[in-house]
């Protein structure tokens, strides 16, 4: 943790000045949408984004629809030059190495200043690396950037033999799309089945168990060590099995990119810590997306959010109060992801106290949902059941107490439910 205490004078609301210069350091989804959202809210100050890669893009498309060649790369921006000029936001291509808060400057690796009264820091993560011999080799791919996918796009043919480690949301997606490719896939993870805390344990199974309906390899185990030799690979497991590979890809997660608020006497853990509103220890600093990491008004700490719609909200958030007016209130978590042909959705928590409610179709666990001891709806997902997700999160947002008879019938309309 670093960082000092929050500054006196940094109060729950702030100036509102719409004429305030600001800087969005990032150009993924949140800080596009800090910049977007300023400009729909009436800012008419200076607003710029850089971003080493210049123009903002969408990262979930990488794993899938990029991947596969389905989208090309203007498929993927969130926003185009003639975007840019239409709103008056300043693109600008560059590498921040250092922030000067009380200055008011973000420093670029060509020597360049940048000076604004507001710095946003979107600076996301990057992808988390084994902590084992062999998990820093240049050759050990991963899937975070757009360069990232070019360079596995580059790999996979048909009959390359690719080992994906973590099974997880991007192992999965990238697992699947590796072998819509051609590619013959084993995928390693630890746990068995994987995401479980995200979806409950019924769907969970019926996910995992997918892999190997497609084709897939899939081991139970912790890697150890990462050999290269020539051009293959040897991943060496806890129980002392080897498995080859011709290409290696790694899926465990990420790490918040928290170096230029450390290096700035930014309050951080695990995270940048923010306020309610999106403010960092220093009061014209803010911090949205994936680095971001909200303290509450009692004091506790959430969980850092690595989900597209938590980008976009955090963004939505920051917006709001640097243009001094009331925040937006956010319904329950929401994520997706795709794999082997089917969409999967999830809305709350399925961790929390209670029991969890099934609903089959066709005698599979189709939506699962999870219901507190008073009877309230803390969380539901689903596969290929968008509309009962939805229909879910407007029960959870309007905390309606369900019968779970009815959440488990799948003659029961959910959306009446919801009323």
């Amino acid at each position: 943790m670093t960082g000092a205490a929050r500054p006196q004078g940094h109060t729950a609301a702030d100036p509102g000045d719409g004429t305030r210069s600001v800087l969005v350091i990032g150009g993924g989804l949140a800080g596009f949408s800090t910049a977007r959202q300023l400009r729909a809210l009436g800012h008419t100050g200076v607003i710029r984004i850089v971003d080493p890669e210049g123009l903002p893009y969408d990262r979930p498309p990488l794993s899938k629809a990029y991947l596969l060649g389905h989208t090309d790369r203007a498929g993927l921006l969130l926003a185009d030059a003639d975007w840019a000029t239409a709103h008056d936001v300043g693109i600008l291509t560059g590498t921040v190495v250092a922030l000067r808060p009380d200055a008011g400057q973000a420093d670029l690796a060509d020597g360049t200043v940048l000076q604004a009264d507001v710095l946003v820091l979107a600076t996301g993560g990057t992808a988390r690396r084994l902590p084992i011999p062999g998990g820093d080799l240049d050759t050990v791919l991963e899937l975070r950037t757009r360069a990232d996918a070019d360079r596995l796009r580059a790999v996979l043919r048909p009959g390359l033999r690719l080992a994906v480690i973590g099974a997880g949301l991007i192992g999965a997606e990238t697992a699947s799309a590796a072998r819509e490719l051609g590619a013959d896939v084993v995928l390693i993870d630890p746990v068995d089945p994987p995401l479980v805390p995200a979806v409950g344990p019924e769907l969970a199974r019926r996910l995992h168990d997918m892999h190997a309906d497609r084709g897939l390899e899939v081991i139970t185990g912790v890697p150890t060590s990462i050999e290269r030799h020539g051009a293959g690979h040897t991943i060496g497991l806890d129980d002392g099995r080897t498995i080859g590979a011709d290409a290696v890809l790694v899926g465990v997660g990420i790490t918040a990119n928290t170096a230029l608020a450390e290096a700035a006497g930014l309050e951080t853990e695990a995270g940048v810590i923010v306020d309610e509103r999106q403010r960092t220890s220093h009061p014209r600093v803010y911090a949205v997306g994936d680095a971001a990491r909200i303290r509450d008004s009692d004091g506790t700490l959430r969980r850092r959010a690595e989900h597209w719609e938590s980008a976009m909200n955090t963004g939505h958030t920051a917006a709001a109060a640097i243009a001094g007016v009331d925040v937006p209130v956010h319904g329950a978590s929401w994520f997706w992801s795709d794999r082997h042909g089917v969409h999967v959705e999830g809305v709350g928590s399925m961790t929390g106290s209670g029991s969890t409610v099934i609903r089959e179709i066709d005698g599979q666990p189709a939506i699962a949902f999870r219901v507190d001891d008073d009877g309230y709806l803390t969380g539901c997902a689903a596969i290929d059941g968008g509309l009962a997700v939805r229909a879910a999160r407007r029960i959870i947002d309007r905390r309606i107490r369900v019968d779970p008879a009815q959440l488990a019938d799948p003659t029961v309309n959910l959306k009446k439910l919801a009323r």
